[in-house]
């Protein structure tokens, strides 16, 4: 038997900003993903008493395709979704899904969508689903925490755990030992994007590294926890952008360097961009002389490479004979 958990994550961005929404999803998935225990920890007072977090953490990417393909997108539909494999205290082997959707947050079938995805589960994996919804949007945001449906003798009730972002305050969310609480606190924070000013939009950024770094993390978590506010509360503003790094140098004594920490990152994002575009040129030559015999011309224009990059990959066909 196992237990998952749908976290959906609406947020009704302004977007005043440059920052593509798409962006705004991924820092959210690889957030939720690096900090999970502490998600889980800040959605379940006893969190270590349910949960045998030494056993560990599997990501189940592939799992959570077979449920929620692409194919059922809708145009335009921003979503960041986890499938996750945890074990319990007793010894059970438990899969949570964190369902993330970043939206307006008003979405009429957003509790049977959360029902069908449990139903689905349920189906394909013979497991329970435990679901938890976590809305990032404005406090008049609705909250649906239950899908009903009545037939004539028959009755569906399903019930599942929901958070929003403003059911804890500022001073509640800085007092917190948790650094989940400083997630939800920029979510808070990023939502006033366009609406103050780049200084008090700074002045809340600067706010939450200052709680985080009173903390004894992990360096290099404290390092990627940095990264996420810088990029998740946007503020395109040089000057500004450069107290945060300043104030960061200081208050690590010289160990984190944001302007610097931040060119390798963007560095080994182009390699791998690079790489990965490589690599598909790759297959498309490999495919073009093996399944259609393409002369090296032939394959170089086709696939819009080099006449030298169709002979590398020749060359190590005919080596792997």
């Amino acid at each position: 038997m196992g237990v998952y958990y749908i976290c959906h994550m609406p947020n009704k961005r302004n977007r005043t900003t440059n920052k593509p929404p798409k962006q705004n999803d991924e820092l959210l998935k690889g957030v939720f993903e690096e900090w999970f225990v502490e998600f889980l920890r800040f959605i379940y007072p006893n969190a270590d008493e349910l949960f045998d977090f030494g056993r560990g953490l599997t990501m189940m990417d592939k799992e959570l395709l077979a449920v929620i393909p692409d194919r059922e997108r809708k145009k335009g539909k921003r979503v960041a979704d986890l499938l996750v494999k945890i074990f319990l205290r007793d010894g059970t082997e438990k899969w949570i899904l964190l369902h993330t959707e970043i939206e307006g947050g008003n979405d009429e079938d957003f509790a049977f969508r959360l029902f069908q995805y449990h139903y689905r589960l349920l189906d394909r994996y013979g497991v329970p689903v435990e679901t938890v919804a976590v809305f990032t949007g404005e406090r008049s945001q609705r909250r649906p925490s239950k899908y009903w449906h009545q037939g004539i003798r028959t009755t569906i009730q399903f019930h599942y755990l929901s958070y929003q972002i403003f059911d804890h305050s500022e001073r509640e969310l800085l007092d917190l030992d948790n650094p989940f609480s400083l997630i939800v606190l920029a979510c808070q924070k990023a939502l006033l994007e366009g609406r103050v000013p780049d200084e008090e939009l700074g002045e809340g950024r600067l706010t939450i590294a200052n709680a985080l770094l009173r903390h004894d993390y992990d360096h290099d978590r404290i390092i990627s926890f940095l990264l996420f506010l810088k990029n998740f509360i946007f503020i395109d503003n040089e000057e500004i952008n450069r107290t945060f790094d300043k104030h960061i140098l200081q208050l690590t004594g010289g160990t984190v360097n944001m302007g610097v920490i931040e060119v390798v990152k963007r560095q080994e994002r182009q390699q791998g961009v690079q790489q990965g575009a490589e690599q598909k040129s790759y297959e498309v030559v490999q495919n073009l002389i093996l399944d259609f015999g393409f002369s090296d011309e032939q394959a170089a224009k086709a696939a819009e490479v080099s006449l030298d990059f169709v002979r590398k990959v020749r060359s190590a066909l005919e080596k792997k004979g």
